[in-house]
């Protein structure tokens, strides 16, 4: 998958359950994030779409969890961005930044409610175009 976007961030404690490893549903947040970042990055603003009617919700997701983090790992969620019909598919790929370890691999697709309705956005397809992978 080639990358379009990527961040980096640290584990916190209170994301780590009594295992000491980030809980697994901490990993959603840590994508969505990412996304809302790239978001900015093209011009958009989640809250502005929605205000206009549009809002981009999640439709389907399929997680792959590898090697875990743990409390104060640095790590950098890159992101990949292909479109199938009307979804917007994210291809989320989380590396422990000491070692560049894979540690999550997940799917996300992402689909448009515009106005009420599943449809096609304009200012989704316009921002996102240098950035869909073929």
């Amino acid at each position: 998958m080639k990358y379009c976007f990527e961040t980096r961030m640290a584990v916190r404690d209170y994301e780590c359950d009594i295992e000491g490893i980030v809980n697994n549903a901490n990993y959603l947040h840590y994508c969505e994030h990412t996304r809302h970042l790239f978001l900015k990055e093209c011009g958009l603003s989640f809250a502005e779409m929605h205000e206009k009617g549009v809002d981009a919700v999640v439709a389907r997701m399929n997680l792959q969890y590898k090697v875990p983090l743990r409390p104060d790992d640095e790590f950098i969620s890159r992101m990949g961005l292909t479109k199938e019909g009307i979804k917007y598919v994210f291809h989320h790929d989380i590396f422990r930044a000491s070692d560049e370890q894979l540690c999550f691999r997940g799917k996300v697709e992402l689909v448009c409610i515009v106005n009420g309705r599943l449809g096609e956005s304009k200012d989704y397809d316009t921002a996102f175009a240098n950035y869909i992978a073929p």
